[in-house]
């Protein structure tokens, strides 16, 4: 059984993360020139009104579809997963890329810092007291 990535999020932060991942799709799709229904006929979508809701935040790309979005937009499957991931999965996203930055959380003006740079951090704090 799978569980929402975005499980214990606010429902106002999920929409807004889904809003960014949706720009995010828009800027790509017009970048490469397609039109809504160029996209949708290009990963086999019955109606182009399906990409308005993904764009909009109101969808999500379905995980079965992934691998023709990223065909359809030109991209890598990795790079595909990887930047939606941001948007659909922020923490998992991470947790998996520790020291690039994520989507902020609403209310999180910390800046993201991943373990391995506390541990470099650390380390070099280490280092300069110990020559003191």
């Amino acid at each position: 059984m799978f569980s929402n990535p975005q499980q214990g999020m606010e429902a106002g932060e999920v929409a807004r993360l889904r809003q960014e991942g949706g720009r995010w799709l828009r800027a790509r799709r017009e970048e490469l020139g397609l039109t809504q229904r160029d996209l949708a006929l290009a990963i086999g979508a019955d109606y182009y009104s399906f990409i308005s809701q993904i764009e909009s935040g109101r969808g999500r790309v379905p995980i079965n579809q992934m691998e023709a979005w990223a065909a359809a937009l030109r991209m890598s499957r990795r790079e595909f997963a990887k930047g939606i991931m941001r948007y659909y999965d922020p923490l998992t996203y991470s947790m998996l890329f520790d020291g690039e930055s994520a989507p902020a959380l609403a209310g999180d003006d910390a800046p993201q810092v991943g373990l391995g740079d506390l541990v470099e951090r650390i380390s070099r704090l280490e280092a300069r007291l110990s020559k003191d």
